[in-house]
């Protein structure tokens, strides 16, 4: 018997039905279901799924208790690897106790091999004959296809892959656990509360701390603007002043003046150009992260989408660097799947109908993974309203690269008024070419009005805006993705569970991304005390030399070795300043448990956590002169929003609980807002 190990189950049952011509049954072991069925040949496989990782690193025992274990002895201790999940390896190994061969079918990247590897052992364990029956089956998409191919052709285990990723898993928790420990144990913060810091969220969560404090630094300064409204055979219009912002108020007002004085303008100049706007290039994972949180969709949630939809068979692999399709692709194959889709057949079929497709190239090109393609059409009722928008979002920009130019023309009118030179610009969209098929993020055209040189026009109207500079705008999540990726920090495959931890961390909270005061502060306290923290290009120098491994150009010991060294730099620095660094963070988490003013009297209200109780509620700063008070959910992180409640006036807070979606609540029992959930808590509870 062949044994088939995947990481998910959903790719057993995939590829036992493609191998299997659909005559495939169904068994488990332990509970955890595998495929059995037989080849053309009539050899019997099993096809088995894991469920990602099923060893858990970790330190031993004897590292266990924060209080006894100083921190420092982390960086060198040794890590062990346990069972994370029994049944599944009971069962991955009843299977190959049976097994004559073994093929590791997981997926293709450090991660994948790493848990391709980590399979192999613990199959060798029950049976070390397999050891010289080891093979390797690597694909791209969950397609009939790729699937036979990837099984016909497979190769051997890469373990220089594997410890490249077992490096990061090891780096990671050594960071990790020492620096969380410390600067916990430093402010205090034990329990569900301890503060953590790590290898690539610090330098991330830096990023955006860095935007906050420049946009507090801004320093807003005044500008004014001057606006004609106009009136002309083709319609009315609106013209602005040349100089685009005045800096002195006298000037402008002398300006408006002087146009307020003419009732006719006069067309001193009209200019049109077209531009080529080209195709966009093939989604890797960072372009589609992007272009899916512009969306509204999270970059964990773009992320897991996405592999929802690759494990069902509709995409293929979303993790991957590149953005150039591979030769062997079949292009023409694809758009004949997508010509089975209601809303792109047209499409479709009209790119079939070329003799040659030329599809766009982007500037990252690799070997292990095609940018992220469409490989079939689900079909209604197979995927949800959110894996519909991923789908088509993947489907119209595979079709987008293979379009032709789009073709804009811009226009600008110069205009003179009293005097005074005015101007009005627009531009349209002459031939669609590929934004026929991709018409994300696309403006609306801005056609000028037909006017002629020489020709006048009425003055109508002419006012003048007090305006501002307005600071920086934070970031998106698709943005972070970029500069992430463009500073060194993470992998593909690990960005967006960067930023959630951040954001189920209490560092940073809404969308675009800002940084509560504990973000601040923990960046402040690294910045000034610990620096060797913060700096991406320690991580990314890390990043390289993993990267190094994966070619055989150095040992996983090695990398682990010299990182252990920069943790033993980073943690000097953060001794000699213990309580400078404590006291700074301290500060910020101070901040962040202020939820708002007190309707009673101005003072700030507080979270508090009760000496006598331990319950932890809402109280006025003015104590014992003003005894407002308000409970509190007992469970989750507090964060004040700054918003109050349009009802009653009162603070608004969040409440964040591991695994469930954030919610916003005023701390009002008594507002009418929770009076819906009052009636519908008194109907549970009358029926029960």
């Amino acid at each position: 018997m062949k044994l088939i190990v995947t990481e998910k189950n959903t790719a057993a049952k995939k590829i036992a039905e493609i191998l299997g011509a659909g005559k495939v049954k169904a068994e488990s072991y332990y509970k955890i279901p595998f495929y059995v069925f037989a080849n053309g040949g009539g050899e019997e496989f099993v096809s088995i799924g894991l469920k990602g990782h099923i060893l858990q690193l970790e330190y031993p025992p004897e590292y266990s208790d924060w209080r006894k274990v100083e921190p420092r002895e982390l960086i060198d201790a040794d890590l062990v690897k346990s069972p994370s999940a029994k049944s599944v390896v009971n069962a991955l190994q009843k299977a190959a106790r049976q097994a004559s061969r073994i093929i590791i079918a997981t997926d293709y990247d450090r991660e994948g091999e790493l848990i391709g590897l980590e399979a192999l052992e613990l199959a060798l364990q029950a049976n070390p004959k397999l050891a010289e029956h080891v093979k390797r089956a690597r694909y791209s998409a969950l397609t009939a296809e790729e699937i036979r191919n990837a099984f016909t052709n497979t190769v051997e285990l890469s373990v220089p892959l594997a410890q490249a990723g077992e490096a990061r898993q090891d780096i990671d928790l050594i960071w990790g656990a020492t620096l969380t420990r410390y600067i916990s144990l430093a402010t205090s913060r034990l329990g569900s509360q301890f503060l953590s810091v790590g290898r690539v969220q610090s330098p991330t969560l830096k990023l955006i701390v860095e935007r906050e404090l420049e946009r507090r630094a801004f320093v807003p300064v005044p500008y004014w603007q001057i606006f004609a409204d106009l009136a002309a055979e083709p319609g009315p219009f609106t013209a602005r002043h040349k100089t685009e912002r005045f800096q002195d108020k006298g000037a402008a007002e002398t300006a408006l003046g002087r146009a307020r004085a003419a009732e006719t303008g006069l067309v001193t100049g009209v200019k049109t150009t077209q531009k080529q706007l080209p195709p966009p290039p093939p989604f890797n994972t960072t372009s589609y992260t992007k272009a899916a949180t512009a969306l509204g969709f999270s970059a964990a949630r773009a992320v897991r989408l996405a592999e929802d939809l690759y494990l069902a068979g509709y995409i293929s692999y979303p993790r991957t660097d590149n953005t150039v399709y591979p030769e062997s692709l079949g292009l023409k194959e694809i758009l004949g799947q997508l010509s089975h889709s209601r809303e792109l057949k047209s499409h479709a079929d009209e790119l079939l109908e070329r003799g040659e497709l030329k599809p766009s190239r982007g500037k990252k090109q690799t070997t292990d993974h095609p940018p992220i393609y469409p490989v079939d059409v689900p079909k209604v009722g197979d995927i949800d309203e959110a894996q519909w928008k991923i789908w088509h979002l993947v489907a119209r920009r595979f079709l987008a690269t293979l379009g032709d130019s789009a073709v804009s023309e811009t226009g600008r009118i110069d205009l003179e008024i009293g005097g005074e030179p005015f101007m009005l610009s627009g531009s349209r969209i002459l031939e669609e070419g590929w934004l026929a098929y991709y018409p994300y993020g696309r403006s609306k055209d801005d056609e000028m009005p037909k006017l002629k040189q020489g020709e006048q026009v009425q003055v109508v109207k002419v006012s003048l805006e007090s305006k501002e500079t307005q600071p920086p705008g934070r970031y998106g999540q698709g943005r972070l993705i970029e500069l992430m990726e463009q500073n060194g920090l993470g992998t593909k495959a690990t960005r967006h569970s960067i930023l959630q931890t951040l954001y189920d961390r209490g560092y940073i909270r809404n969308t675009p991304v800002e940084p509560t005061e504990t973000g601040i502060s923990m960046i402040r306290a690294l910045d000034t005390y610990a620096n060797l923290i913060t700096r991406p290009e320690m991580t990314a120098r890390l990043e390289t030399e993993m990267s190094d491994i994966a070619e055989s150009k150095i040992t996983r010991e090695e990398v682990v070795q010299r990182s252990r060294a920069l943790l033993h730099d980073a943690y000097k620095m953060m001794e000699n300043n213990k309580e400078a660094l404590a006291g700074e963070i301290v500060k910020g988490i101070q901040e962040d448990k202020l939820v708002g003013a007190c309707p009673n009297c101005g003072k700030q209200l507080r979270v508090i956590r009760s000496k006598r109780t331990k319950k932890r509620f809402v109280g006025c700063e003015g104590y014992p002169e003003c005894s407002t008070t308000y409970p509190l959910p007992q469970r989750g992180s507090i964060m004040p929003t700054y918003k109050t409640c349009p009802e009653c006036g009162s603070p608004k807070i969040k409440v964040l609980n591991k695994g469930r979606r954030p919610w916003e609540l005023c701390i009002d029992p008594d507002c009418p807002t929770k009076e819906e959930y009052k009636l519908k808590r008194a109907q549970k509870e009358g029926a029960s």
